[in-house]
């Protein structure tokens, strides 16, 4: 019995021992070690920004006008009027084909016409003296018209000799050379419209009712992987594309500095809806408690533990629907070094730009 007694007393003493500890170790946690104050964590103040909620696709940029100038006539190759890339204006001289004998044929045609206005003159002083008869009168008015028509026929087909820009825009690189002969139909140069462009991109069948003309979109391609550029929504197909249960949407896309060329592969942000007012935090802000969402708040110095409702996320922020208002300030970092009403200090989160 005396051994006994000689081995518990030890195991109580050791009992007691780790419950002191314990009971020194509890306001240590909670309000830290004496004299190392409140404990330090980064925060960030709420603001009101921004927030797009938006649609992502893939589409094509695509020339807004682009065209194939082709030869109408048949003949050698006398001048160019351009270099490769050169931007021109609408109606800018591009080639002159040789067009001798089309030159002769308007030559005879004006010649032709004078001769037969001055028939139909006299025929008008004769016919107001019943010199002529109404029939000659007749013929000779018919034959200053037909000289007439003639004339404006063979100068049109003299005018396809020089091939001319149909619109503003870009030459292309030309596929004939000065001697070369051009014949009818042949593609010599192309011209496209560089701006503004045009973006045609899908969308499910399902988001139908979210898209409507003047919609914004922010679109970025590979080759400018730093920027986006903005452009707008201006038409919407009439008809869903059966084979893969989507819809093809068009929006105006602005190139002023020339930096995009038709064919791009173009990845697309449709903004639905802008809110401007919405409270966005950094995403580590939000402490989950179960099922709950909470973050810190600092007031007075202490941290207090709120529950919030989240919305969007976007870009590493998330909005706060409910359980926050614009100027308060709520801990980032070191949630775990605190508790709901801890001393604390605050310093600006080095990760984040209010």
């Amino acid at each position: 019995m005396r051994t006994n007694l000689n081995i518990a007393l030890p195991a109580r003493r050791l009992l007691g021992i780790l419950q002191g500890l314990l009971l020194l170790s509890m306001p240590a946690f909670a309000q830290g070690p004496p004299g190392m104050g409140p404990t330090t964590v980064e925060s960030f103040v709420v603001e009101p920004a921004p927030l797009r909620s938006s649609i992502n696709a893939v589409g094509t940029i695509l020339a807004d006008a682009s065209a194939e100038l082709r030869a109408e006539l048949p003949g050698q190759v006398l001048q160019l009027h351009f270099e490769d890339g050169q931007r021109v204006s609408k109606g800018d001289p591009l080639f002159t084909i040789e067009a001798t004998v089309l030159e002769a044929e308007v030559n005879e045609a004006r010649a032709n016409v004078e001769q037969s206005e001055a028939a139909f003159k006299r025929a008008q002083e004769l016919i107001a003296n019943s010199l002529v008869s109404a029939t000659e009168f007749d013929t000779a008015r018919a034959d200053y018209n037909v000289g007439v028509a003639r004339l404006l026929s063979s100068e049109a087909r003299l005018s396809k000799a020089v091939i001319r820009s149909p619109f503003d825009g870009t030459v292309g690189l030309r596929r004939i050379n000065i001697g070369d002969y051009a014949t009818i139909g042949q593609i010599m140069v192309d011209v496209v419209r560089l701006d503004p462009l045009r973006v045609d991109f899908s969308a499910p069948e399902t988001l139908l009712a979210q898209f409507k003309p003047g919609l914004l979109i922010d679109v970025s391609v590979g080759a400018y992987p730093n920027e986006t550029f903005e452009g707008i929504i201006t038409a919407i197909a009439p008809q869903i594309e059966v084979s893969g249960r989507s819809v093809t949407i068009r929006a105006r896309l602005p190139n002023k500095e020339l930096k995009l060329r038709p064919g791009l592969f173009a990845q697309v942000r449709v903004t639905l809806e802008v809110k401007p007012d919405a409270l966005m935090v950094p995403e580590q802000a939000i402490w989950p408690i179960g099922q709950d969402k909470t973050v810190f708040v600092v007031e007075d110095g202490k941290a207090k533990q709120k529950t919030v409702t989240l919305g969007q996320r976007q870009d590493g922020m998330v909005e706060i629907v409910a359980g926050l208002s614009s100027g308060d300030e709520i801990v980032t970092a070191g949630q775990m070094k605190i508790f709901d009403g801890a001393d604390v200090k605050t310093i600006a989160d080095s990760g984040i730009r209010n």
